[in-house]
C-alpha cells in the first residue's frame, strides 16, 4: 500500500493511488482554528493525500452545550474509529470548572506530547 506522486509536463502533481482512502477525524477548533484547519486541508488535498474528512466537534461550542470535558462522545467515537485526528486550537473557559478539551483528548488517547514550534533568534545564545 503506497501512494506515488508524479509530475507532468505542466509541473502539476498527480497522485497515483495504490490504496483506499483514509478516514481522518477533523476538529476545526476555536478562534483561528477553523481558518488554520481549512488551509491545512487545502495543502493535504493539493498533495493528493487520499483522505476522507470526518467532521467532529470539541471546544467552546461544546462547553456551551453543558459538556464539561469539551469533547462530546461522538467525537471520542470518531477518533477511536479513525485512529487519526487533525484538530485546531481549542478554547477552555476559565473559572467555570470545565476541563481542558485538549487535556481530555490527550489523556483519553494517551497522546501526551504537546509539540510547539521553536526557532533560534539571532544574538540569543542557544544550546
Amino acid at each position: 500500500m503506497a501512494v506515488r506522486f508524479e509530475r507532468t509536463d505542466t509541473e502539476e502533481a498527480h497522485v497515483i493511488e495504490d490504496r483506499a482512502r483514509i478516514p481522518v477525524t477533523l476538529i476545526p477548533g476555536d478562534g483561528i482554528g477553523p481558518e488554520c484547519i481549512h488551509a491545512t486541508q487545502r495543502i493535504v488535498e493539493a498533495a493528493g493525500a487520499p483522505i476522507d474528512w470526518e467532521l467532529a466537534d470539541a471546544g467552546a461550542e461544546v462547553f456551551k452545550k453543558g459538556i464539561a470535558s469539551g469533547v462530546p462522545q461522538e467525537t471520542m467515537d470518531s477518533i477511536g474509529r479513525t485512529k487519526v485526528a487533525l484538530k485546531g486550537p481549542l478554547e477552555t473557559p476559565v473559572g467555570f470548572g470545565e476541563k481542558s478539551a485538549n487535556v481530555t483528548l490527550r489523556k483519553l488517547f494517551e497522546t501526551y506530547a504537546n509539540v510547539r514550534p521553536v526557532r533560534e533568534m539571532p544574538g540569543v545564545k542557544t544550546p
